[in-house]
């Protein structure tokens, strides 16, 4: 409720011209897809890929074990990169902390690495969905991807 009654008072302003969809959050028919890679070699790896038409809501990687944290998350839509930064990368930069870019990272005492993909509102897309990882490290036990979607 509140996010249309801010979008009616930034329509009826001359400032911003929006229209409706750009405020509808609904996600019919969700569904999570699931990927993993054990022992993954330094290649480049997918672990999700949906055809579309869809939407995207959320994405999140774990990673159990590494040498450096080089593993990059990768996410494209459609065929254009939206997402592609390592887990050294990202605790450096500080997506430890809470952010409205869509990111986050969190992590275990037991050395167990979380990102976590998504934005304030849906990602359409009308071919496919890939959710890839990059290696560049060795001595990882596993990465586990999940990619939730929907119409």
């Amino acid at each position: 409720m509140l996010v249309k009654c801010l979008a009616a008072a930034l329509l009826s302003s001359s400032l911003l011209s929006v229209s409706w969809t750009a405020f509808a959050f609904t996600l019919a028919n969700p569904k999570r897809t699931q990927g993993l890679a054990s022992n993954p070699a330094q290649t480049n790896i997918e672990l999700v890929r949906i055809t579309g038409p869809g939407k995207f809501l959320s994405a999140q990687v774990s990673k159990q074990g590494g040498s450096n944290d080089l593993t990059f998350v990768n996410l494209t839509v459609d065929g254009q990169n939206v997402v592609s930064i390592s887990y050294a990368a990202a605790k450096n930069i500080g997506y430890g902390a809470d952010n409205l870019f869509g990111l986050k990272l969190l992590e275990t005492p037991s050395g167990i690495k979380n990102l976590t993909i998504g934005f304030p509102g849906l990602l359409e897309f009308k071919q496919e969905l890939v959710l890839g990882i990059t290696v560049r490290e060795t001595a990882i036990a596993q990465i586990l991807g999940n990619v939730i979607s929907g119409q």
